[in-house]
């Protein structure tokens, strides 16, 4: 795992004061010189105080125009931004962008200065005190997942690009604001350390409670962290707003159906989290613990494995029975390293994905610090599966069910309907 990961265990850092505030768009349009056709045209929305409202479109269809135009980044041509009780579409820009959170690709942090300086950047500007910006420093580093210790006064070109996009999210929290604008934030990572930010995300969401509009490109990514999805047109109409489950269930037409792609069931595993399913005990020894200590361990179990944790906590191999049995005194080169787990923000998908790539058939979960909490299987995640698609099928009879009633009465009242345009004969 390239990345610290994140949970919701423990008691959570102290967290940000201020939730978030509803945002509205009033027939929000935007023309550029020379072009025939606007780029965003009429665009309106309301999006709820504390909801994580995510755009996602093709290329090009001007779902980051309409995200920049929320804080002015890009000026609308014509149309209103609300903000909480406030009408933004007027005031001081540069004012209006300290009070809102923006988070970029590539993480946009200055490479001439160190991390506590990124951070501490509009805090400063909007005139805090010094012991209070080095407070907030240290808290939003902590909240992040990052020692502030070990993160402090290193610079980007130091960090990973997954702790550079988690310095980034710092930053665009640290003066507190309500809304937070992220424009394909975790694009140019890899594909773990993509999925970890995103849990990552979601974790924050659950304690801050801000006002998130998040763009991409990436369906499934949309699924995985929106309260409600905007499917974007071109221009930016609004093809469907709603939530995941809606749009995985009832798509509006063939463009969202397009969006949605195959294997809408299996996406469904991006609805529901590690945290919702059974996560089972499993016999663990230290890295330091003897030998023999660790052979006792393992015959007081049912099984023949043992999970090795680190001097932090953190899972660090797995431990067969033959492994010791071919230890000769040492454990150094015994066992298997564990590769990838998941926290109990992960979705389903994710779990069966490590799952399966697992020879063991089971993954371990890990809390804030990636230390460890407990496992889970396949067994856990095919009964979920199998649970999903039941309530799938019985949403659907009774769909059909009603549908049928529906036509039952409308036979019924065209048959009295008839009878009375023939005097009852």
């Amino acid at each position: 795992m390239s990345e610290p990961t994140e949970n919701r265990e423990g008691p959570a850092p102290a967290a940000a004061a201020t939730s978030g505030a509803t945002i509205e768009l009033e027939n929000l349009t935007k023309r550029y010189p020379g072009n025939p056709n606007p780029s965003v045209d009429d665009v309106s929305m309301e999006i709820k105080a504390g909801e994580t409202v995510v755009f996602v479109g093709p290329s090009g269809c001007g779902k980051s125009t309409t995200l920049k135009m929320i804080n002015r980044l890009i000026e609308p041509s014509s149309g209103r931004i609300r903000i909480g009780d406030e009408d933004v579409t007027d005031m001081d820009p540069v004012k209006l962008r300290r009070k809102i959170g923006y988070a970029i690709q590539s993480s946009g942090l200055f490479p001439h200065m160190t991390v506590a300086e990124n951070i501490a950047l509009v805090p400063k500007m909007t005139g805090w005190s010094k012991s209070r910006v080095k407070d907030r420093v240290e808290e939003m580093l902590d909240l992040v997942g990052l020692d502030p210790r070990e993160f402090h006064g290193r610079y980007p070109r130091q960090l990973s690009g997954g702790q550079q996009q988690r310095v980034g999210v710092a930053r665009a929290l640290a003066a507190d604001p309500p809304v937070l604008l992220m424009d394909e934030p975790f694009g140019a990572v890899d594909p773990i350390t993509r999925d970890h930010l995103q849990d990552e995300l979601i974790r924050l969401q659950h304690e801050l409670h801000k006002t998130i509009v998040f763009v991409t490109h990436d369906f499934d990514e949309a699924i995985k962290l929106g309260d409600r999805i905007a499917v974007l047109r071109e221009r930016s109409h609004i093809a469907q707003f709603d939530t995941p489950e809606a749009i995985l269930t009832n798509p509006a037409d063939d463009f969202v159906s397009g969006f949605v792609g195959a294997g809408a069931a299996l996406k469904r595993l991006n609805l529901t989290r590690v945290r919702d399913v059974e996560i089972a005990d499993f016999p663990t020894v230290s890295v330091d613990d003897p030998l023999q200590q660790i052979f006792n361990t393992l015959r007081a179990g049912q099984g023949n494995e043992l999970l090795m944790l680190d001097r932090r906590g953190r899972p660090y191999k797995w431990l067969r029975r033959g492994d010791l049995m071919r230890a000769k005194g040492s454990l150094a080169r015994a066992g298997q390293l564990v590769h990838d787990t998941v926290t109990r923000d992960a979705t389903l998908h994710d779990a069966l994905e490590a799952v399966l790539t697992d020879s063991g058939g089971r993954v371990a979960v890990t809390g804030r610090r990636g230390e460890y909490i407990g496992v889970v299987d396949m067994e856990t995640l095919m009964n979920s599966v199998h649970e999903m698609l039941e309530a799938d099928r019985l949403t659907a009879a009774e769909h059909a069910h009603d549908l049928e009633e529906l036509r039952h009465h409308r036979t019924e009242r065209d048959l009295e309907g008839l009878q009375e345009g023939t005097g009852g004969s």
